[in-house]
């Protein structure tokens, strides 16, 4: 200590004020590293929880003494990582988390005493939170919110009501309802409630974007159509467009050629009831048949009681007299034919297409003197395409179809730049370097090309340097053989003249060195008519 002591009484204020420092900041940096290391071992038990749930989740954390954390604004609770999924099984087995308002566990004990107004209260309750579980089981959905207004009976039609509703949605980080699960969330919810129609349903999410748009529907004549009829008359449109670019793509290109159609549809929906009436036919269409007879009888005898008794002992002479008389009664009715037919929604009553073809153009001249032709399509082409798309669209001279061919010529057509004119050795217009490039590039040959003429480079390199080590080896030589004293009786070499020593070098060269030599200069020589050579090999190897 006392050496301490007087190491710092030997210190000046600037270092005593860095020493305070350093401790000051080693102090908070345990502090920091501590408190990371107890809290770094939690874990979310539950998320994004409400008020009620979170409170029971907190009580059943502290009945069981388990540390925990609150974070998120009370709506996240943590516990230790080990503890986690214990206590996670037992909170869902307790039924403390309910994932948002109840559904209809609501009924699950009966109240006595209740009045109608309170069960109707808590059925509608009960159906918003079954629904709000409903469309938060969607992949894209992370917690909904679901408003329902029943319909409204009345004697007095101004004092009757639809039903209605809206959903609020909260999404997940960096989703999106497309419109079919839009259009799949108000048919769940028109499902679920009587009487509620997917036009009632408003669905917008918490940024405050109405993601359902509501529908206009048709009152009467002269109202606007609705958003259906016409998106129904856009999806035919653009089935008739896709089927006719899918055609003429292929043929005319997909930048030399502009179509359009225009479908008129009646989106009316028409009952007609027709009977007909045939009067060359006529038919029988009831018969009635009667017959009248009428008699009078006279009894004789032997008046007395033998004769009043209910057997008689001899019957009397009786006499016989009256009328008959027969009516018949048959109508006839002309023929008659009673037809009931229900005209649907959406027929086409005619379809308009045009279709617009740019022109070919054609260089003439040389230099100067060169100048665009616009090139006009034989009629027998514009006929096919005609044909073409009579045959796409299912033409109908009836109903009144209507297709249009033109031909003009685009901007960028008259816009284009001329291609590149080159001479070829013969004078002669032809492919320049960059042409050939671009067709061993468009034919996936550039690759052995190139191979090829790298070969030809080493071979060419190797012969120079041959030639060269052939030429220092002979100067070598003859420089050896002239510096040797001369031998008694012995004349010395013979001195050869240029021409015997370019002969006798190009003796001492091989073959295949000479061939390669020629290849080489021939190869610096003429460059481009070499690679056309190679092309030609290569396609014949590739044929």
């Amino acid at each position: 200590m006392n050496q301490l002591r007087k190491i710092y009484t030997t210190l000046t204020g600037r270092q005593k004020l860095y020493i305070a420092a350093a401790c000051i900041i080693l102090g908070v940096g345990m502090a920091a590293l501590m408190r990371w290391q107890r809290e770094s071992g939690f874990e979310p038990l539950y998320k994004s929880l409400s008020s009620e749930d979170a409170s029971a989740v907190v009580a059943k954390l502290k009945e069981r003494g388990v540390d925990f954390r609150i974070a998120d604004g009370g709506t996240s609770i943590l516990v230790q990582a080990d503890r986690a999924p214990e206590m996670r099984l037992e909170v869902a087995g307790a039924g403390l988390v309910r994932s948002g308002r109840p559904g209809f566990e609501l009924f699950d004990k009966v109240n006595f005493g209740v009045t109608d107004f309170a069960e109707q209260v808590n059925f509608r309750r009960a159906l918003e939170g079954e629904l709000e579980r409903s469309v938060a089981s969607l992949a894209e959905v992370e917690k909904a919110r679901v408003h329902l207004t029943f319909k409204r009976d009345s004697v007095y039609l101004e004092s009757r009501q639809p039903a209605k509703a809206s959903v609020l949605v909260r999404l997940k980080p960096q989703t999106v309802l497309s419109p079919q699960n839009v259009q799949a969330i108000t048919h769940l919810v028109a499902s679920a409630v009587e009487g509620l129609a997917p036009e009632s349903i408003s669905v917008l999410d918490m940024n405050g974007n109405l993601l359902g748009k509501p529908r206009r529907s048709r009152g009467t004549a002269g109202d606007s159509l609705d958003d259906a009829s016409l998106e129904y008359q856009q999806s035919i449109e653009r089935q008739f467009l896709a089927k006719i670019n899918s055609t003429l793509e292929p043929l005319l290109g997909a930048e030399r050629y502009r179509s359009a159609v225009s479908v008129d549809c009646d989106l009316a929906t028409v009952e007609e009831s027709e009977e007909l009436f045939d009067p060359n036919r006529s038919v029988m269409s009831t018969s009635q048949k009667s017959e009248d007879v009428s008699a009078t009888a006279t009894a004789s005898g032997v008046p007395g009681t033998a004769s009043s008794l209910p057997r008689p002992t001899s019957a009397g002479v009786r006499g016989s007299g009256g009328n008959s008389r027969v009516t018949e009664s048959v109508s006839y009715q002309t023929s008659r034919t009673v037809r009931h037919r229900r005209v649907p929604q959406g027929v086409v009553q005619r379809v308009s297409v045009s279709v617009l073809l740019d022109n070919d153009i054609e260089w003439q001249g040389q230099g100067a003197q060169r100048k665009r032709v616009i090139v006009q399509p034989q009629p027998e082409r514009l006929k096919s395409i005609h044909d073409i798309v009579a045959g796409v669209i299912g033409f109908n001279k009836d109903r009144g179809d209507q297709i249009v061919v033109e031909v003009l010529p685009f901007e960028m057509t008259l816009k284009s730049e001329p291609p590149p004119e080159h001479v070829t050795a013969g004078g002669a217009p032809g492919r320049t370097n960059t042409d050939l490039f671009a067709g061993l590039l468009k034919r996936n040959q550039l690759i052995p090309a190139s191979a090829v003429m790298l070969l030809f480079f080493v071979l060419g390199v190797g012969a120079w340097q041959f030639r060269k080590y052939r030429a220092k080896r002979r100067q070598t030589t003859q420089a050896s053989v002239s510096a040797q004293p001369a031998l008694a009786g012995q004349s010395p070499a013979p001195q050869l003249t240029p021409a015997q020593e370019h002969y006798q070098s190009d003796a001492l060269t091989s073959p295949d060195v000479l061939s390669v030599n020629m290849i080489s200069e021939m190869v610096a020589q003429r460059p481009v008519e070499c690679a056309m050579v190679l092309k030609q090999w290569l396609t014949e190897h590739q044929a």
